[in-house]
């Protein structure tokens, strides 16, 4: 049978994977978020992108060396939410760079306006992540042919919020519990600006969680340094053929890797990578994730290999993957994540 050691929850490992997440928990150490918006920086909103990128380089060039002021006039988090902003202008936000100028018209993503479809403290993430305040919004850059929650990646709904009052519900979840703040969706890249102007007014030390398929332009990637704790990370296709059929996007490996490197180097910043098995594509996809990983982020990160899928939306019309896994699947990608040595794994 496939449930083994690596299914069960043991809190020392995640402790062991995620040390820093735990150490804001415990009240030890704050939000990377909360330094962002103790750096000075100066910069004209006239400017051209290229200077306040200049000010952004030397805004982390202080936020690294620890260079805070309590109350600044202008705030490396504001400067970071402002190129967000800017940027929508002819919107590169994700890898898909449709260039559409999202403050008057709807992105690839069919992002405009950040629409949250729903909010709550979700009790069905990983143990350690739980209760996790949970924003999902509606909109993604991927076409997965078999999402599960197709009925807001694929379409625009929900409700447009003030990023002050979504502020104020992140503080009252805090008090209610949340050891985290987790932006989902759909995908929370289109949604960067709105999440950094938010995150701009959140006065409590919660973890900024960033669930995310990880296909982010590397503009994005920079803003991001800084500001999420954890990346809630998806690494979906072991190759660009997988992912161009099943999730209609191009260059996916090579995206996908480079920014798990640049995350990698983010101040403060660790990781929690999923993997969902689909069916028949251990081969192609699963070893070469779960070995690249080895490889290249340790074999202490956190990874959840997961049993989950079902053939959901459109699977129908891919008989390869319009079933559950079987068991012996489950047990060759258990062996998998054993034979490879990760130490901090949850398989299941």
């Amino acid at each position: 049978m496939w449930r083994g050691r690596f299914y069960r929850y043991e809190p020392g490992r995640a402790r062991k994977a995620l040390p820093r997440y735990f150490s804001i928990l415990a009240g030890e150490v704050e939000p990377i978020f909360f330094n962002a918006r103790k750096v000075a920086v100066s910069f004209s909103e006239d400017a051209p992108l290229d200077d306040l990128w200049s000010a952004h380089a030397e805004g982390m060039d202080r936020l690294e060396d620890n260079d805070l002021t309590e109350v600044p006039e202008k705030s490396l988090l504001d400067l970071k939410a402002f190129i967000a902003n800017r940027i929508l202008e002819s919107c590169t936000l994700c890898e898909i760079k449709c260039r559409v100028d999202r403050r008057k018209s709807i992105g690839y993503c069919r992002v405009r306006e950040s629409l949250v479809a729903s909010d709550f403290l979700h009790y069905g993430e990983e143990p350690e992540l739980v209760p996790s305040y949970t924003v999902f919004f509606s909109g993604c850059n991927f076409r997965c042919v078999f999402c599960q929650n197709w009925d807001i990646s694929q379409y625009r709904v929900g409700i447009e919020h003030p990023p002050e009052f979504m502020a104020l519900k992140i503080e009252e979840a805090f008090r209610r519990g949340a050891r985290n703040v987790n932006f989902v969706g759909g995908e929370p890249t289109p949604n960067l600006p709105f999440i950094l102007e938010t995150l701009r007014h959140v006065t409590v030390p919660i973890p900024v969680v960033w669930n995310s398929n990880m296909y982010m332009s590397e503009e994005t990637m920079r803003l991001l340094d800084g500001v999420v704790d954890v990346y809630l990370a998806d690494f979906k296709w072991g190759n660009n053929v997988c992912a161009k059929k099943y999730s209609g996007v191009s260059r996916y490996w090579e995206v996908v890797t480079r920014n798990f490197l640049l995350a990698r180097k983010h101040l403060g910043a660790e990781f929690l990578i999923r993997h969902l098995v689909i069916p028949g594509h251990l081969e192609c996809c699963t070893r070469p994730i779960l070995k690249w990983i080895a490889e290249n982020l340790g074999k202490d990160v956190r990874v959840n290999v997961m049993f989950q899928y079902r053939p959901e939306y459109r699977a129908d019309r891919h008989p390869e993957i319009n079933r559950e896994l079987k068991e012996d699947e489950m047990q060759k990608a258990s062996e998998m994540v054993e034979k490879l040595g990760f130490r901090n794994a949850l398989v299941g």
